[in-house]
């Protein structure tokens, strides 16, 4: 239950019964409980645009079965070195441009190398530098290159849980979830803040959901940012086939990581680009409040700039603080 300095609304002790009496809820019902809590927490009609950069492209020696930039797999997708610092600090510079608020690196790595973490810093400093939030995700981190990047300046650091930890063996076999929950320890025990979500649509069924909803809500602290991917198939991946999940099952997972997260900035994240503009209205009034902008994320399509500004501007949105 919530300490003495949290609101009753933060709990660290959702069971997975608990949660699937969300998803049983009728829909107008789960969306009005999300909806007032959101409420309770952000200002309404307002969204966060991050923009997400590969910094390090493909080659990843685990084999996440989602993954179009793991080495087990043929997509197409090549393996290329580290990005030099000042082009990435370039690619920052034109996000922001564009509105974003957030600047998000994400290189394939098990584990990045300490000879890389160094330049990983500079970018850091550089894009704190143009004003903008810093995000990373660069694999499992030890804690010496936790506080190296918290000394850098990184705002924060994402790492998916990715599903319930019943299913996680089904997804990846090159590490365990523990590996996920140590790194997460580290990065808090440094002082950043997390961004942890994960992804649905992978084959899973609506306990797996559950569970994984479970795992994020009762984490130590909730992740400042829950970010809820949608798969994105890639040909060549183990889930180039899996079946289709159903639309308003999304949105009750989105609105149910709300409800158990209510503080959360909860992020509509991979698979935007394959959602119409009522299933994604719906996902904001589920609680979603954060988007990737740009054309791209890592290696998969996403809304071009002015589709998404289009988007907002029809359901009366605005970027976060302006």
């Amino acid at each position: 239950m919530p300490n003495d300095a949290e609101p009753r609304d933060m709990r660290h002790d959702w069971t997975r019964a608990e949660i699937a009496a969300l998803y049983d809820l009728p829909f107008g019902d789960l969306i009005f409980r999300a909806q007032t809590l959101h409420r309770r927490y952000f200002a309404p009609n307002e969204v966060q645009l991050s923009t997400l950069l590969s910094i390090k492209t493909g080659g990843c020696p685990e084999d996440c079965a989602y993954c179009p930039q793991s080495a087990h797999y043929e997509t197409g997708v090549d393996a290329a070195k580290l990005m030099d610092v000042d082009d990435v600090i370039a690619e920052a510079r034109a996000a922001k441009a564009q509105g974003a608020q957030r600047f998000c690196m994400g290189a394939a790595w098990r584990e990045p190398k300490d000879r890389d973490l160094d330049a990983v810093c500079a970018m850091v400093a550089g894009i704190k530098a143009l004003g903008l939030e810093t995000c990373a995700t660069l694999g499992m981190l030890t804690r010496g290159q936790a506080e190296q990047l918290k000394t850098a300046g990184l705002d924060y650091y994402n790492h998916n849980l990715d599903t319930a930890p019943e299913y996680y063996g089904t997804i990846i076999s090159t590490r365990v979830y523990r590996d996920r929950l140590d790194t997460l320890e580290r990065v808090r025990a440094a002082g950043m803040k997390v961004c942890c979500g994960g992804i649905v649509g992978m084959g899973e069924v609506r306990e797996h959901r559950i569970g994984m909803i479970a795992a994020l809500a009762n984490l130590p602290e909730h992740p400042d940012s829950v970010p809820i991917n949608m798969l994105v198939k890639v040909a060549g991946t183990p889930l180039a086939d899996a079946a289709a999940l159903d639309e308003l099952e999304f949105v009750r997972t989105i609105a149910a990581a709300r409800v158990c997260m209510p503080k959360s900035v909860v992020r509509l994240s991979a698979g935007r680009e394959g959602m119409d503009e009522a299933l994604q209205a719906l996902c904001f009034l589920a609680g979603a409040n954060s988007i990737f902008c740009g054309s791209r994320l890592l290696t998969t399509p996403n809304p071009a700039h002015d589709t998404d500004r289009i988007m907002m501007d029809r359901l009366g949105l605005s970027p976060m603080g302006s």
